[in-house]
């Protein structure tokens, strides 16, 4: 099983239910931390490290010996990473989306394959959790790539939790595929009740089983649970706002060990995405 947990906007806490539904259960869980961008779970977890391995995309490399200058490469990108300037073809690295079509139509192939790092992925085991996190590199601009890399580690024979980015772009849609139900962490604020419409619009284009926890509850106002009502969308679960989550939250210890009750909270959470998934 793959559960994905995602939220309309960062800071909701779509972290800290990853950690602690990881966590929480009995069975084996792998925790795979698609937050590239800014991947934290590991700072909860405190896991021994296994292995970490750059990754790299491939990106075209012109011959200019072989090179026509007939501009198809530069027709055919969509992305402008490839251009031909009179008689000289630039290439941009970090636009190139690797499709490959550049080197598909070039009739002299005079292109070939050549490589760009990404960033890297980190492996790690705490208790009885395998984490896999994503670091994209600094300065790189797109994720999706790297996401993609790090999904490569999901186990079916395992429940795999996916800790996807903040929001609704290209990095979220692409921690989203492939999964079996998606927990959406808000906030009962206008803020958190605002982008949570617009994750659940981008979950339901994508056909995918979901329900909305929602973080801090006793605080803000009702709004958040008279939207899920309307729409006849499950809050699968609620989580106090208490101080005491907070001050160990800032420290780094996790909700589940400052407030031991709370794993069978977490737990009754997976059984309830079980019965869902029948």
């Amino acid at each position: 099983m793959i559960i994905t947990i995602a939220s309309g906007k960062g800071g909701t806490g779509k972290t800290t239910v990853a950690t602690n539904l990881a966590a929480s259960l009995e069975e084996r869980v792998r925790l795979l931390d698609c937050d590239v961008e800014e991947p934290n779970a590991h700072i909860f977890l405190h896991p021994e490290q296994t292995e970490t391995k750059t990754v790299t995309t491939m990106v075209p490399e012109v011959d200019s010996s072989l090179c026509n200058h007939c501009g198809a490469c530069d027709e055919i990108c969509q992305f402008s990473a490839i251009t031909l300037m009179g008689e000289t073809i630039m290439i941009f690295p970090e636009m190139c989306h690797s499709c490959r079509g550049c080197m598909m139509v070039c009739p002299e192939n005079a292109l070939r394959e050549s490589s760009r790092e990404l960033g890297e992925i980190v492996r790690g085991n705490s208790g009885a959790v395998e984490l896999v996190y994503g670091r994209l590199r600094v300065g790189e601009a797109m994720s999706p790539p790297l996401i993609e890399k790090v999904k490569e580690n999901i186990d079916n024979d395992m429940i795999n939790i996916v800790d996807a980015p903040p929001g609704t772009s290209c990095p979220v849609i692409a921690a989203l595929k492939e999964s079996d139900y998606v927990l959406l962490v808000t906030e009962p604020t206008p803020f958190g009740l605002n982008d949570l419409v617009l994750a659940v619009e981008a979950v339901r284009t994508m056909a995918i089983p979901f329900g909305i926890i929602i973080n801090r509850c006793d605080a803000g106002d009702d709004k958040t649970k008279k939207y899920a009502e309307k729409q006849g969308i499950p809050i699968m679960m609620e989580i106090p706002d208490k101080r005491e989550i907070a001050e160990n939250y800032s420290k780094g210890i996790m909700m589940t060990d400052a407030i031991p009750e709370m794993k069978e909270s977490f737990r009754s959470l997976y059984a309830r995405i079980k019965r869902v998934e029948g």
